[in-house]
């Protein structure tokens, strides 16, 4: 997601697969991948076990006599042609998945079920819309957007009290203790524009449809987290130089408002910090380089000049670092000098250590929002790799009171990997859950029926076999669950799609080089 303001902004590993699976009568997947299981290969029990009830699986190790995943060499006969009552074969999104349904994956892609359906957006992971409180206290919903306020704000409140309290006793030594409560009212109205900066952010892109999904206060100034990138670059430049406009707007009117005070007085200062606060703000926000405002107006014209991009993020993300190490060498020597207003032999020891940490913390800052751009826009580029079409496993269709054990045989014969229970006409009831399958001992399986381990359908676990990117993303964050029924336009069902393979394919596409 986008982030804008005072703090700133997948060609998958299945490509290959995917450029031979083009349409359901794929030969490969599952059934041609993979060894399939003659009549004489006893049932393979093992499975995925589940870590928490209707969540991810964890892989344990396979059984004895348990076939392992291998594929199926060059000189193969092909796969043998399936029956006209079979599910079409699809391509399978991984290269290691064993032939027996329910049969152990990869240990290191195991749990992404629970990651994609109730994690945050942590690096490498899926981005996921919070359901709670997020990021602090909620303080209002301008415009539908909810905007918070992180615990660091208030160390940072408490930072500008303490400090503007010591510019304050200079200036007006009479005001005595109170001019700390003139100097929180102070943070409190320059964080109220850094508020406008960012509304502004968030307003331009609500204009373009853009959504928008919070705004943040924090240590640094703000964030507008929008959810989506500009289609063009310059819708890109307007919605990075409307935040630093704004505070230049408000540069201005605080200047004006001063004229009609006398200087030397409480209002005359704060009007005067204001307005200093407000500059500086805008004219750091426009330095040309990621995450600031100015390094998202870089990335745009150099978007417009070459048309990629992903070329305009890279040369903004670079500048971004550059910006950083400037920041952090830059910024001391500054302030020994006395070129930022206080003379070098007023400047103690103390004060040295506070800027070297400042310019440190600043530095810091810059250069992960600029690492950070770039691993989104990496993101960006591959999404529209992840296809529904490609990802989802081959299912066989079992009504109601089919046993368990019918069900998996049926599968294993069939190379598929998924149960849909349906009725009487064929329609889509219910998803036979992987997770609960290892749960019902072999023995057993005879006696249950699959209706027992299924979850019912619901519109928002039906989706298009069309759907790819950043669609089928907000599709499965929209409905959080383990497994999706994959439909044709015309209803016709096309397999069962898997939250762990999606997540399986994100993360390779995010450890994919651009």
């Amino acid at each position: 997601m986008d982030e804008s303001g005072g703090s700133g902004q997948p060609r998958s590993g299945t490509d290959e697969a995917t450029e031979r699976h083009e349409g359901p009568q794929a030969s490969t997947g599952p059934a041609a991948d993979a060894p399939r299981p003659g009549p004489e290969s006893p049932e393979d029990p093992t499975g995925p076990k589940p870590t928490e009830p209707g969540g991810s699986t964890e892989t344990p190790r396979p059984a004895e006599g348990a076939e392992p995943a291998t594929s199926r060499p060059s000189d193969e006969p092909p796969a043998t042609p399936r029956r006209s009552d079979e599910p079409p074969a699809h391509p399978d999104p991984t290269d290691d998945t064993p032939s027996h349904f329910g049969a152990p994956s990869d240990p290191e892609t195991t749990g992404s079920a629970r990651t994609l359906a109730k994690s945050g957006s942590g690096k490498g992971r899926p981005p996921r819309r919070e359901k709670g409180p997020g990021g602090g206290l909620l303080m209002g919903r301008p415009f539908g957007v909810p905007v918070y306020v992180a615990p660091s704000w208030f160390l940072v409140a408490a930072l500008i009290t303490w400090v503007f309290g010591g510019q304050l006793d200079r200036v007006l030594p009479e005001l005595g203790a109170l001019r700390y409560l003139v100097s929180l009212f102070f943070a409190v109205a320059f964080y109220a524009s850094v508020l406008v900066h960012e509304l502004a952010h968030t307003v331009a892109a609500l204009r373009f449809g853009l959504p928008v999904r919070r705004i943040q206060l924090q240590f640094f100034g703000g964030v507008s987290e929008i959810e989506k990138e500009s289609e063009t670059p310059g819708r890109e430049f307007v919605l990075a130089f409307v935040g630093p406009l704004l505070s230049l707007v408000l540069s201005g009117v605080f200047y004006l408002a001063m004229q009609t005070v006398e200087p030397g007085t409480v209002p005359g200062v704060l009007l005067g910090g204001l307005m200093i606060s407000n500059l500086i703000v805008a004219v750091f926000n426009l330095l040309p380089g990621l995450p600031l405002d100015g390094g998202r107006m870089l990335r745009a014209v150099v978007w417009k000049i070459t048309g990629k991009p992903m070329s305009g993020t890279i040369a903004a993300a670079w500048v971004g670092r550059a910006l950083a190490v400037s920041v952090l060498i830059g910024l001391p020597l500054l302030t020994q000098s006395g070129a930022l207003g206080d003379a070098s032999e007023d400047i103690g020891g103390m004060d040295t250590v506070m800027d070297a940490l400042l310019a440190a913390i600043l530095a810091a800052i810059i250069w992960t929002g600029a690492g950070n751009s770039l691993r989104m826009a990496r993101l960006r580029e591959h999404l529209p790799e992840l296809r529904a079409r490609a990802l989802t496993r081959r299912a066989v269709p079992v009504e109601t009171s089919t046993p368990l054990s019918e069900a998996l045989r049926r599968a294993n014969d069939a190379g598929a990997r998924a149960l849909v229970v349906v009725d009487a006409d064929g329609q889509p009831l219910s998803l036979v859950r992987e997770a609960a399958i290892v749960g019902v001992p072999e023995h057993r399986r005879p006696w249950v029926a699959v209706s027992g381990l299924a979850q019912d359908l619901t519109d928002g676990m039906r989706v298009s076999a069309e759907l790819a990117g950043e669609d089928l993303l907000d599709a499965l964050r929209a409905n959080p669950a383990t497994e999706y029924l994959v439909v044709e336009e015309s209803g016709e069902i096309y397999g069962v799609l898997s939250a762990a393979d999606v997540e399986r394919a994100f993360v390779k596409a995010m450890a994919r080089p651009s």
